[in-house]
């Protein structure tokens, strides 16, 4: 893969260490405002856009609690979350900083694109002294389709003096990789906390323990 000249990052899960930080807070809140919630419900969400995620709470909570209260229990889920990226809880996942080395070293680009909000990212690269070493970011804002659709990682790539077949996506999740692949453009993953099925395995280049091991597959 040595042709690569642009690398596209997803960034919760992938990057920092975010999905364990909105699920410890999204349960602090469920549990002080008595909700029945757990890990299982918060894993079926992974990987989608957070106005989802808000739709599907409301049709599931609605009738048990009503609209305004299960908005409160959003806002105060999504605020606590801010707080803890706030003071730096959210972990740099292993091999980040190395692999940003190495690429930086080869020339190769960089982007972020998150389904995420660009505020929340922002935050994040800041607190980890990230922010220069991507040249653009695809937030939330700018799609009106979350993924598996490929909208997306089309902006990231349009964003880029290069084709197609010189970019990679770098992905943790299941829709990612759908995205990625509806997109026709190549993709990595390394799974945050699902364990990809064969079929999400076959629409990849390979599927990787951590991001220390991206390099060794460039350089093939």
């Amino acid at each position: 893969m040595q042709n690569k000249q642009g690398i596209i990052f997803d960034m919760d899960g992938l990057m920092f260490d975010t999905e364990t930080l909105y699920y410890k807070a999204t349960q602090e809140v469920a549990d002080k405002m008595g909700f029945s919630y757990d890990f299982a419900i918060y894993e079926k969400y992974i990987g989608i856009s957070d106005e989802e995620v808000w739709q599907a709470y409301h049709e599931m909570y609605d009738p048990l609690y009503g609209q305004e209260t299960v908005n409160e229990f959003i806002n105060e889920s999504f605020d606590r979350a801010v707080e803890l990226f706030e003071a730096g809880a959210a972990d740099v996942k292993p091999g980040l900083k190395e692999l940003l080395c190495y690429l930086e070293e080869k020339n190769i680009q960089c982007c972020v694109a998150s389904s995420n909000q660009r505020r929340i990212i922002d935050i994040l690269l800041e607190k980890n002294q990230l922010t220069e070493e991507f040249s653009h970011v695809v937030s939330f804002e700018d799609v009106e389709k979350a993924k598996p659709d490929p909208e997306i990682f089309e902006k990231a790539a349009a964003r880029f003096p290069f084709s197609k077949e010189e970019l990679l996506i770098l992905e943790d999740s299941k829709n990612g990789v759908l995205a990625a692949d509806q997109a026709v453009i190549d993709v990595i993953m390394v799974p945050d906390l699902i364990t990809p099925t064969p079929a999400i395995k076959e629409k990849t280049v390979a599927v990787l323990p951590t991001l220390n091991e991206v390099s060794s597959i460039l350089e093939k």
